[in-house]
């Protein structure tokens, strides 16, 4: 009688599972410890703590304190505490070229403006900062349009009878700016070539002392924001003569645009933007970007934006950049065409 061979059991598709879930307990095993010590998947770049300072180139109390402090409040929970560092002087330069060399770990951010971000390239011969190869474009969160303002004493209600007045003073009508190369300072050199005017250029530091001596009486006119401007208002002290827009402003629907004065190459708008240092991490910036973004558009801060003449805008980097590109260009033509240089 032939012996049947003996069969064995098959284990290959056990095995093969057995295998299978080693291979993944080991491939996490090596993950985490690759990991560095005390991290979680999908961890955010930035956790509340360490407070995020946004500095700010001009004294507090300016339209721009009001922006950070209105988004502070909606990303305290998800970023932790902004706080605001205003440091003012050089016409912000000093504010810029300390977030250049700030450390690149998000916890330092600058507020940038137009002046400082697509002027002062064409203002300032020996610039230290390139405001697109030094940073990080965050998001651009509000733009704004500017204003003639005046003392009451001014003899004027229009700006036709302004610019009538102020050429027939001896001597000249001076002008305040919140500073040399701003948007302030260029509506002005505007007004003056498209008007044939001779006015003098007074730059402030910051809009605070300016809307001080504006309304006091020490110097005739100012170009403010239209936010800064309607803070003058109730005061009694000053008049605001046109708005710099393509059309009127929302928030002065009984003021007259310079185009409607007769002024036709008179326009010009400006806006704030958040930059990080250039070495911050993607992850970092992407972070800011979209807490920031989420801020801008949430209805709290549009209301405040808009209560003191500010729009909100939201672009993220590439209309950032974009804007930035174009802004420069427009403002260098201006300022070949006065034959303008900022004194360093």
């Amino acid at each position: 009688m032939k012996a049947h061979p003996t069969t064995r059991p098959t284990t290959r598709p056990a095995t093969l599972r057995r295998r299978r879930v080693l291979a993944a307990i080991g491939g996490t095993a090596v993950a985490m410890t690759m990991a560095p010590f005390g991290t979680t998947l999908a961890q955010p770049a930035i956790t509340p703590g360490t407070p995020i300072r946004v500095l700010i180139g001009v004294p507090a109390g300016g339209t721009q304190d009001v922006l950070t402090r209105a988004i502070a409040q909606e990303v305290r929970d998800s970023l932790g505490p902004l706080v605001v560092d205003n440091r003012s002087g050089a016409a912000g330069r000093i504010a810029v070229e300390a977030v250049k060399t700030a450390a690149p770990d998000g916890r330092t951010v600058l507020l940038g403006t137009a002046g400082m971000m697509t002027m002062f390239p064409s203002a300032y011969k020996n610039l230290s900062y390139d405001p697109i190869k030094d940073f990080q474009p965050i998001v651009n969160a509000a733009r704004f349009e500017l204003a003639l303002v005046v003392h009451k004493d001014v003899p004027a209600n229009t700006l036709p009878e302004f610019i009538a007045w102020a050429r027939k003073q001896p001597g000249g009508v001076s002008f305040a700016s919140y500073g040399a190369g701003t948007p302030s300072h260029f509506l002005g050199e505007m007004l003056n070539r498209s008007a044939g005017l001779s006015m003098v250029h007074v730059p402030y530091r910051g809009s605070t002392p300016a809307r001080q001596d504006v309304m006091g009486g020490t110097v005739p006119a100012y170009f403010d924001t239209v936010g800064g401007a309607l803070q003058m208002l109730p005061s009694g002290r000053v008049k605001v003569l046109a708005t710099s827009g393509d059309k009127r402003s929302p928030l002065m629907p009984n003021v007259p645009t310079f185009v409607e004065g007769g002024q036709n190459n008179v326009i010009a708008t400006a806006w704030f933007a958040y930059y990080a240092p250039l070495k911050t991490p993607k992850p970092v910036v992407d972070q800011l970007r979209a807490e920031f973004m989420r801020a801008v558009n949430s209805r709290e801060v549009r209301q405040q934006l808009l209560q003191n003449g500010m729009y909100p805008v939201g672009d993220g980097p590439e209309a950032l950049l974009k804007t930035m590109r174009e802004d420069t260009a427009r403002w260098a033509g201006i300022m070949k065409a006065v034959n303008f240089q900022a004194n360093d």
